[in-house]
């Protein structure tokens, strides 16, 4: 079981420019091969960062406005927010060690 949670457009500010620990976000669709096949990192960060950061996945086909504002041209695209910000982001299929260096260094 994962800690990660769905995130929308309608609730992006709160859940994650709000939040007040660093959020790993990780754009994805149901179809994506490689979305599913980094889906396992991404619960296990969840999981390992359990209150020290927040893990959410927004699906690009049902919520396209925020995939937009950060320029999303690719999935899966992983974006680290860090007090409202930003920080850091990744395209493609990362290995669970690389993403926990990735968030690591933001907490």
């Amino acid at each position: 079981m994962s800690n990660a949670i769905s995130v929308t457009d309608a609730n992006f500010e709160s859940e994650v420019l709000k939040a007040g620990t660093p959020v790993l976000v990780d754009f994805w669709a149901p179809w994506c091969g490689p979305c599913r096949a980094v889906a396992p990192a991404v619960d296990a960060i969840a999981n390992e960062f359990t209150g020290r950061v927040k893990v959410v996945k927004l699906n690009t086909d049902e919520e396209q406005q925020v995939a937009i504002k950060y320029g999303v041209g690719s999935i899966p695209t992983l974006m680290v927010f860090k007090n409202g910000e930003m920080v850091e982001r990744v395209l493609g299929i990362r290995p669970k060690a690389e993403l926990a260096a990735m968030v690591s260094r933001h907490v």
